[in-house]
């Protein structure tokens, strides 16, 4: 397995970085600030991180297995699993390191426990509990889509409420994030996730054989291949447009783009498998619909929130997060959705978007502080392939 997973691991200070709040030298009374180690290992990368209560980063690592993945069309759970185990003490041991933190300095360990793949946060688990037992440590479970929605505000000076949309490969949704743990569900995906659907046709279209996105992830071949491409060549259907809600689908968007794709395929005389000659344009064509929907379902989330006084009327904040937050169209449109409604529009840093052990201590930071979820003693901790968000309330009219 070593043989195959040419992953990066990546190790970075950022005692100094200027994008964090309070990223001053960590030294003299910043050393009584109480500092969190976060791990995750929810879906297919190894990340550690530790993280003070100011914001301050002080040393991350990251073990992607992108390549070996590529290599196998799609995340093989066994496989990923075993990634994680064969990197996860080198990637908690190289965070120490660069943060110059010991085990004793911590306040807490903070992991990834729900939800996710059931192979991969069972490694990130078993690891935490056998770090905390060792070294006497509160133990703090993370949801990783509440992570994923409080990372701005290690970024940013954000106040509750705000509307988070969480886009990524394996979620979708919509929420009000009313303080750490409290969330108003507004809607999520029915069936597949944005970024999955995107990926699917990324392998319908056989962009690995694209010389432009062999080394490229699915979403992001689509994206790049996009830019060039001319998206009124198709038009397909938009998802739920009968719906009165906040929620999406993507499966039947997927199957529609499907069709299209064999059709042109057959217009072409080209088998599956071979490059469509007008793929730059179905790739556009693809992105446009997927980014009008989650466009459309949003704004449907405003005028919700609007209506009903969950949010201010003047100063409302949407925060974009996750994987597919980085595909700059879909931002764009994003943004130009925010400006005609007043609301201010804030996205992690890329690097924050995707699966990162710095949201999870920082998510930990976040308990710590609230006195939420922090468990003195871990026995009998589960972790949860799939639970939903928390949330005090559901749907919309």
């Amino acid at each position: 397995m070593k043989s195959i997973a040419k992953s990066v691991l990546q190790s970075v200070k950022h005692g100094g970085a200027a994008w964090l709040r309070n990223s001053s030298a960590y030294s003299g009374k910043q050393r009584f600030r109480r500092l969190v180690l976060g791990i995750e290992t929810s879906c297919d990368d190894t990340g550690a991180a530790v993280v003070d209560e100011a914001g301050c980063v002080l040393g991350e690592a990251l073990h992607c297995q992108k390549e070996v993945h590529l290599q196998t069309g799609g995340i093989i759970p066994v496989v990923a699993q075993q990634l994680h185990r064969e990197n996860i003490d080198q990637v908690v041991q190289e965070a120490l390191r660069a943060s110059g933190v010991s085990m004793a300095e911590l306040a807490a360990v903070a992991t990834t426990v729900k939800p996710g793949l059931a192979l991969s946060l069972g490694v990130g688990l078993q690891y935490s509990l056998s770090l905390v037992s060792r070294h006497h440590k509160p133990f703090i479970p993370i949801h990783h889509m509440e992570a994923h929605a409080l990372t701005i505000r290690l970024t940013h000076h954000l106040e509750f409420p705000f509307l988070v949309l969480l886009i990524s490969g394996g979620h979708c949704l919509l929420a009000v994030a009313q303080g750490v743990s409290d969330f108003l569900l507004l809607g999520q995906s029915m069936d597949i996730a944005p970024g999955d659907m995107l990926d699917k046709v990324a392998r319908r279209l056989s962009l690995r054989k694209h010389p432009e996105c062999h080394s490229m992830a699915g979403g992001k071949a689509i994206e790049h291949l996009a830019q060039t491409g001319n998206q009124e060549l198709l038009t397909f259907p938009l998802p739920m447009q009968q719906y009165r809600n906040c929620d999406f689908s993507f499966s039947g968007l997927q199957n529609l783009v499907n069709n299209a794709i064999a059709q042109k395929e057959k217009e072409e005389g080209i088998q599956e498998g071979e490059i469509l000659s007008c793929v730059k344009d179905v790739a556009a064509a693809v992105q446009h619909a997927v980014t009008v929907h989650i466009i459309q379902r949003t704004y449907r989330a405003m005028l919700f929130c609007i209506k009903n006084s969950i949010l201010p009327s003047k100063n409302a904040t949407l925060v974009v997060s996750g994987g597919v937050a980085s595909n700059q169209y879909i931002r764009k449109g994003l943004q130009n959705l925010a400006d005609a409604n007043d609301f201010a529009l804030l996205c992690p840093p890329p690097r924050l978007c995707t699966d990162n052990g710095v949201m999870i201590a920082w998510n930990g930071i976040e308990r710590l502080r609230a006195g939420l979820g922090v468990l003195h003693s871990a026995a009998g901790i589960r972790y949860e392939p799939s639970p939903a968000l928390p949330v005090i309330l559901s749907g919309t009219s």
